[in-house]
């Protein structure tokens, strides 16, 4: 579908102030009718991850990420339920997924030895989770993997194939996070060493590193 330079504009200039949610796509199906969806979606994603990308700076000063990480707390301990991550996204006009990993690694930097992917990827590894323990936690997880998603079956077994198996196959077991929930049934791995949660464990146990005691 082709459409000229007004009224692709015309499209972008509404879209400056949407979230990405259902209710956004049927918002903009009945302004632009004529649009298929699929265009709309495209235009939508492309407006949307050029948005992110001018406020990246901004939302990643130290002072904002502790902001972020302190109210994420805050809010957690007054309601453990609440979609925290994606009301505060949405309040500063953030990604939810990039606001769930902000808040993931803050909380990572208060254990011991948690390199993450970017430091991982300058190590030489291609394909990598969210964050490497060197130090296990808990049910002996070594990495986490955090997904802003629900974890249904299509995408679950999609992420099995492409990047869990992997992970396990190179670090051992893991974590992943899916923070708007899952299926429960496909927590069927724990014995082989993949577990599923809905939010990050609040009952953490470091080991201790061996080198550090030398």
């Amino acid at each position: 579908m082709k459409l000229v330079r007004a009224e692709y504009q015309e499209l972008a200039k509404y879209m400056e102030h949407l979230r990405p949610t259902r209710q956004c796509m049927k918002m903009l199906k009945e302004k632009f009718s004529s649009q298929s969806q699929s265009t709309l979606l495209s235009i939508f994603s492309q407006e949307y991850q050029k948005r992110i990308k001018r406020s990246h700076a901004r939302h990643h000063t130290a002072e904002a990420i502790e902001n972020y990480y302190q109210r994420y707390l805050s809010e957690v301990k007054k309601n453990l339920t609440a979609p925290v991550i994606l009301e505060l996204a949405n309040e500063v006009d953030f990604s939810p997924s990039l606001m769930a990993r902000m808040v993931l690694e803050r909380y990572l930097q208060e254990l011991e030895g948690t390199p993450h992917e970017n430091q991982l990827r300058a190590k030489g590894y291609d394909k990598t989770p969210d964050i490497i323990l060197e130090v296990p936690i808990g049910h002996v997880v070594h990495w986490i993997e955090s997904k802003a998603s629900f974890g249904d079956e299509y995408s679950h077994r999609s992420y099995l194939h492409d990047q869990f198996w992997s992970y396990w196959n190179r670090f051992g077991p893991g974590l992943v996070i899916y923070w708007h929930g899952f299926i429960e049934e496909l927590d069927c791995h724990r014995e082989r060493g993949i577990l599923l949660k809905d939010c990050f464990p609040l009952d953490i146990v470091t080991l201790c590193h061996s080198s550090s005691q030398s």
